[in-house]
């Protein structure tokens, strides 16, 4: 509820004063603490990152780019604010970022600021945690060079104007969206783990490198998996249908088919193609088009009712078999090792990979009885499930994180 003027639209109700206008060097000093004694090592140099904050940069990156000499270098205490330089994509002036971790040095490319009385160091950070605000801050206070280089005195970079609460309040703030990060991290750390696992039990619950079994397999099945042509269970699909109403679709390696309109504001294909290929549920589609995560194409089966399908696809229907199951075969490594050698390198016809139908299902697959092939479908089914659910609850998380960035401050 807004109060008064000064006051944000979203706010913790125990707290009434109006928020406070005033230069950032009401709350900052600039530091100029340097490394001169050497106390700090190469492994206590510090890095800042748009979203890690400020982190230990051998543990953050790996490795250590600091110079030979670290004596110029400014010492960053716990709850000292950073205010690095270089320029990011959606942070063209730079970030400002408090030290909440332990403390360390940074590159004299780094400006230091010492937190006063007047501020609850952690809170600064939190305050230019959204874009919006932190560039619409450093944009009166700093000028771009050649290069893209950013020149402002470290002094300078305190003489914009802020808008803060008392400290009381302060805290507050910044005490919700910590919880709130440690909720972000905790669904990104679960995603993590569950893309990971995903792709570890793709590489052991099918046979590679010659074997007729794979490494993790379900209890009760033991019988070899047999090697067959794609072509001896395949059928090819050419229907059209031209009063479909079905949604258009299309592939992407990372998330099968989709909705044409979630990666177009407009009728893409309806404008490049003549017609579409009518796809029913569980048939099966291959997009030869090269992609990073699969350079020589995906194949899906389509899990709703009815689709429209881009006609350059190649289409088809399987007998028998699990067509979700299939298509996971056919987009493992093994299928990719036949396919790499019927492509040669640069073989193109309209951004598509140069390979027919005829020639894509001349590639082997390697299947188990059907029972199996159902069982570990619906393995896969579940974590994907699960992945799909875990990402919503991560994406509403940060949309929380967003708004209220927006609202909780003036």
């Amino acid at each position: 509820m807004v109060e008064k003027n000064n006051a944000p639209q979203i706010r913790i109700s125990r707290f009434t004063k109006e928020w406070n206008n005033a230069l950032l060097s009401y709350y900052l000093e600039t530091s100029k603490t340097k490394n001169f004694d050497e106390s700090f090592k190469k492994e206590d140099v510090l890095s800042v990152s748009g979203d890690a904050g400020v982190v230990n940069q051998m543990e953050y990156q790996g490795k250590s780019f600091a110079g030979a000499s670290l004596t110029n270098y400014g010492v960053v205490s716990t709850d000292d604010v950073v205010y690095t330089k270089s320029p990011l994509r959606y942070q063209p002036y730079g970030i400002i970022k408090t030290n909440i971790g332990k403390p360390g040095i940074v590159s004299a490319l780094y400006a230091v600021y010492h937190p006063k009385d007047t501020v609850y160091a952690p809170f600064v950070q939190t305050y230019f945690n959204l874009d919006k605000r932190l560039n619409g801050y450093l944009l009166p206070v700093v000028s771009k060079g050649a290069k893209n280089t950013i020149n402002v005195g470290d002094d300078a970079v305190l003489l914009g104007t802020v808008c803060f609460p008392e400290y009381d309040e302060q805290q507050a703030v910044t005490n919700i969206f910590s919880n709130l990060e440690k909720l972000i991290v905790q669904s990104k750390s679960k995603l993590e783990k569950l893309h990971a696992l995903k792709a570890s039990m793709l590489e052991k619950m099918f046979p590679k490198g010659g074997a007729d079994v794979p490494e993790v397999r379900f209890k009760g099945f033991d019988k070899p998996w047999r090697t067959i042509f794609l072509k001896d269970i395949a059928s090819e699909i050419i229907r059209t249908d031209k009063t479909s109403k079905a949604p258009i679709m299309m592939i992407t390696a990372a998330n099968g088919f989709i909705d044409q309109s979630d990666r177009y504001s407009f009728n893409n294909a309806g404008q490049s193609l003549a017609k579409y290929i009518v796809l029913k549920k569980g048939e099966l589609a291959y997009n030869h088009g090269a992609s990073k995560l699969r350079p020589y194409g995906s194949c899906f089966a389509l899990e709703v009712d009815e689709a429209r399908i881009p006609y350059v696809y190649h289409c088809f229907t399987i007998s028998e078999h699990n067509p979700y199951f299939v298509s996971r075969v056919l987009n493992n490594k093994e299928t990719e090792k036949q396919l790499r050698k019927l492509v040669t390198s640069g073989a193109r016809m309209d951004g598509l990979l140069n390979i027919s139908y005829e020639e894509y299902t001349t590639v082997t697959i390697q299947l188990p009885e059907r029972d199996e092939q159902d069982r570990i479908a619906e393995y896969f089914e579940n974590i994907e499930n699960l992945i799909v659910l875990c990402q919503q609850e991560l994406d509403k998380l940060q949309s929380v994180k967003k708004a209220l960035l927006e609202k909780m401050f003036v």
